[in-house]
């Protein structure tokens, strides 16, 4: 089963960027929804809700040791700006949603870094589902 998702899921991405004419280099999907990293952002789908997201992106933020310049959240929205030690921007969004999950964008630096994005969002994830 696992070898026919992940030949659907290639399918899926190349249809989309034949189609779209965007660059999406990843595409996967799991238990927390849709993770994409399109035009320099990686893009998540989770099923908490803003406050449990916002939480645990702060402290994977601290726990990379990144230098947090800028952090505020309301009831709909959420951005932790932050420096890691080459002083690359680091960009997190979060948006509540209608139906109650949040959406994520991750950049890292100018043009983004789906590498360095995938290293922040796992540690996102680990701090969500302690």
């Amino acid at each position: 089963m696992r070898k026919r998702d992940a030949i659907l899921i290639m399918l899926l991405a190349t249809l989309a960027v034949c189609l779209s004419g965007c660059l999406l280099a990843a595409v996967g999907a799991g238990a927390a929804g849709t993770v994409a990293y399109a035009k320099g952002d990686l893009e998540v789908i989770r099923s908490e809700g803003i406050t449990e997201v916002y939480e645990a992106t702060r402290n994977a933020v601290e726990q990379l040791e990144y230098s947090i310049t800028e952090s505020r959240k309301d009831a709909t929205s959420a951005r932790v700006v932050a420096r890691d030690s080459q002083d690359d921007k680091i960009t997190i969004k979060l948006k509540a949603t209608p139906e109650g999950p949040t959406e994520v964008s991750i950049r890292v630096g100018t043009w983004g870094s789906e590498t360095r994005s995938n290293i922040i969002y796992s540690k996102i994830k680990e701090n969500i589902e302690q």
